[in-house]
C-alpha cells in the first residue's frame, strides 16, 4: 500500500502568507482551528460514554481546512456538507451548546434531535446539513445553485465532500451540469487520502482530484490543506468564479489524523504513516508558525486553549441539561407542509382504530 502522506502531497506552496490577510485575521483562523479540535475531541469522549448515538465522524486534522473554507463565505452564501460536519457548524457561526445538544440528541439541538451527528440543519446559518449518503449532497447542493440563478441572487453554494465521493456518478453529473448552466457553486473535495480504508490511488486512475474538473471545461485548484490561509485564498477565487457564472473544483489536501469514524481503529495504515500524520498535527504546526511571525506568544496560545475547552464543556453541560424530545414530536417535520391523511401512527400502535365494544345483552358477557 502506497504511503498516503507522501502520495498527497499539495503542490501549492506552503507557509506563504496572503499579504491580504491582517495578523487578526490569521489568529482568528487559529482560534477556529483549537475549538474545532477540542469540540472534536469532547465529542469522541462522549461516544465512549454513550451520550452520543448513531454514528460520529469527526473533523480531526481537518481543522485548517475548516477554518479557511468557512472564512472565504459570506453570511448569504449557502454550505452543504456530508456526515463529517461538525467543524464546519461551528465555524459557519451555529453555537457549540446546540450543536452538541444535537450530538446527545436532545431537543435544544440544532435540529431539536432528531438529526444526530451526520444530519445537522440551520436555515438561519445556511448551514443545509450533513447527508449521511455518500454524495447524497452533491446533486441538492447543484440544484441550489441553479434556484440562486434562476432567481438572480448573488449567493454563492459551497458542496463540500470527501475524496471518495468523486467516484460516483452524482458528482459527474453535477458538475457537467454546473459548467453547463453556469451555476453558482463551488464543489470543495476534502482530500485525506482515504476513502474510508482505501487510499485514493487504489481507486482512482488520477489521484490528483482536482483534474476531473477538466472533463468539463470547469477551473480547479489543488490547496495545502494543512493552511487555513492558503484554503481562504484559494476558496474566494473559487467563490468569486462562482458568483460570475463559472462553477469551480476546488482540492483541500488535509491528512484525517483518526479513523473514518470513532469506532474505526484504523488498522490499515502503517505505524509509520500514523506517526507521520500526528508530526504534521495543522493546529501545532500553525501554533508554530504565527509564533514564529510574533502573533502567538506561549501565554495566549495557552489562553486561547483555556478558551476553547471552556466554551466546549459549557455546551456540554447545556446538552446534559437538554431534553430528549418528546415522542409526540417524531413525525413534526417528515414533510414541509401539512399533507393530508398523514400517518402519525408509531411502532406498535394499530393502523386503525379498533372498533367499540357492542353493548352488553343482559344475561350475555359482551
Amino acid at each position: 500500500m502506497p504511503p498516503t502522506t507522501k502520495a498527497h502531497a499539495p503542490k501549492s506552496p506552503a507557509g506563504r502568507t496572503p499579504a491580504s490577510l491582517s495578523g487578526d485575521q490569521l489568529l482568528a483562523f487559529y482560534r477556529q482551528m483549537v475549538l474545532v479540535r477540542r469540540f472534536e475531541e469532547r465529542a469522541a469522549r462522549a461516544y465512549t460514554e454513550a451520550k452520543v448515538g448513531g454514528y460520529c465522524h469527526l473533523n480531526l486534522g481537518e481543522e485548517a481546512t475548516v477554518a479557511g473554507l468557512m472564512a472565504a463565505m459570506t453570511p448569504d452564501d449557502y454550505v452543504f456538507t456530508n456526515y463529517r460536519e461538525h467543524g464546519y457548524a461551528l465555524a459557519r457561526g451555529i453555537a457549540p451548546e446546540r450543536i452538541m445538544a444535537e450530538l446527545y440528541g436532545r431537543s435544544d439541538g440544532v435540529s431539536k434531535g432528531w438529526g444526530g451527528s451526520m444530519h445537522m440543519f440551520d436555515v438561519a446559518h445556511r448551514f443545509m446539513g450533513g447527508y449521511g449518503i455518500v454524495g447524497g449532497q452533491v446533486p441538492l447542493a447543484t440544484g441550489a445553485a441553479l434556484a440562486i440563478r434562476y432567481r438572480g441572487g448573488a449567493e454563492a453554494v459551497v458542496c463540500l465532500m470527501g475524496d471518495g465521493t468523486t467516484n460516483i456518478g452524482a458528482f459527474h453529473e453535477s458538475l457537467n451540469i454546473a459548467a453547463l448552466w453556469g451555476l453558482p457553486i463551488a464543489y470543495v473535495v476534502v482530500n485525506n487520502g482515504l476513502g474510508m480504508g482505501t487510499t485514493v490511488e487504489q481507486a482512482s486512475a488520477e489521484p490528483e482530484l482536482y483534474k476531473r474538473a477538466a472533463a468539463y471545461r470547469m477551473a480547479s485548484a489543488r490547496v495545502d490543506g494543512n493552511d487555513p490561509a492558503a484554503v481562504f485564498e484559494a476558496a474566494r477565487v473559487a467563490l468569486d468564479g462562482a458568483r460570475s457564472g463559472k462553477p469551480f473544483l476546488l482540492e483541500t489536501v488535509s491528512g484525517r489524523l483518526k479513523g473514518h469514524s470513532v469506532v474505526d481503529p484504523a488498522r490499515y495504515r502503517s505505524r509509520a504513516e500514523a506517526e507521520a500524520l500526528k508530526a504534521a498535527d495543522p493546529v501545532a504546526a500553525y501554533a508554530v508558525r504565527l509564533h514564529g511571525q510574533g502573533l502567538l506568544t506561549d501565554e495566549l496560545i495557552a489562553q486561547i486553549d483555556a478558551d476553547a475547552v471552556a466554551a466546549v464543556a459549557a455546551a456540554v453541560s447545556f446538552a446534559d441539561a437538554s431534553p430528549h424530545p418528546d415522542v409526540s414530536t417524531l413525525f413534526d417535520y417528515t414533510y414541509a407542509t401539512p399533507v393530508p391523511n398523514d400517518s402519525r401512527r408509531l411502532p406498535g400502535e394499530a393502523l386503525f382504530p379498533a372498533p367499540p365494544r357492542p353493548a352488553s345483552i343482559e344475561g350475555v358477557p359482551a
